[in-house]
């Protein structure tokens, strides 16, 4: 599986992104068996996780994120997508998306989002 995240970019504090993570799969298992999650990574800070979404759609957040993220994601198109509203300087960071299924994962290259304050 291949994951190419795009969307990333410059937009001030209080404005809104939408990143997209496509996904390439080799083989004969089908985009929705896989289970789909965004992290981040801020200069200088480990990874985190910002969310998940399960194959049948259920999502999660970190606290950090709740109520301003959403994920969803579109089996037909092997795409999940992070909508990201209400930007904080504290966002800022290479966004990355994951897959997993059974005992494999899958990251993405990442992509920059820089909120200026």
């Amino acid at each position: 599986v291949q994951l190419q995240a795009s969307g990333g970019g410059l937009v001030q504090a209080g404005g809104s992104l939408r990143l997209s993570c496509v996904a390439s799969i080799r083989g004969f298992s089908a985009f929705s068996v896989y289970q789909m999650a965004w992290y981040r990574q801020a200069p200088g800070k480990q990874r985190e996780l910002v969310g998940t979404i399960t194959t049948g759609g259920t999502t999660n957040y970190a606290d950090s994120v709740k109520g301003r993220f959403t994920i969803s994601r579109d089996n037909a198109e092997k795409t999940v997508y992070l909508q990201m509203n209400s930007l904080k300087a504290e966002d800022t960071a290479v966004y990355y998306c994951k897959a997993d299924m059974a005992t494999m994962t899958f990251w993405g290259q990442g992509t920059l989002v820089t909120v200026s304050s």
